[in-house]
């Protein structure tokens, strides 16, 4: 098992109702396959770099998981036939990824502290 961050970008036009559905489409993709959601954060609508599609915008969501290998492959099939979906990305994580990513969630602060004189 690995773990894995996927960033999808959603078509601006879906409801919040379909946006949330979407997701839970996914998180429940990964848990039947075997897999382990470890954190979701849908990021809401934001503006793109470039267009896509002719739209200027995107409901983006990323989601911290954990995965054998092979399960990313029926994971991009997925997004890939699935309309909403305009762009995605899948980026592998290390243990250091995965301790930064949980200590930011905890509110810990990760930089190095000045000491006071």
């Amino acid at each position: 098992m690995s773990n894995y961050e996927l960033m999808v970008i959603f078509t601006p036009v879906l409801s919040e109702e379909e946006y949330k559905a979407a997701q839970k489409k996914y998180e429940a993709l990964v848990t039947d396959n075997g897999g382990e959601v470890m954190h979701s954060n849908p990021w809401g609508l934001k503006s793109l770099a470039y267009p896509v599609a002719k739209k200027t915008t995107g409901l983006y969501w990323v989601m911290e998981y954990s995965a054998p290998t092979s399960f990313n492959e029926k994971l991009k099939i997925q997004l890939l036939r699935d309309e909403s979906a305009m762009r995605h990305m899948f980026t592998v994580l290390d243990k250091y990824a995965v301790e930064y990513n949980t200590k930011k969630r905890s509110g810990v602060h990760s930089g190095t502290a000045k000491a006071e004189a």
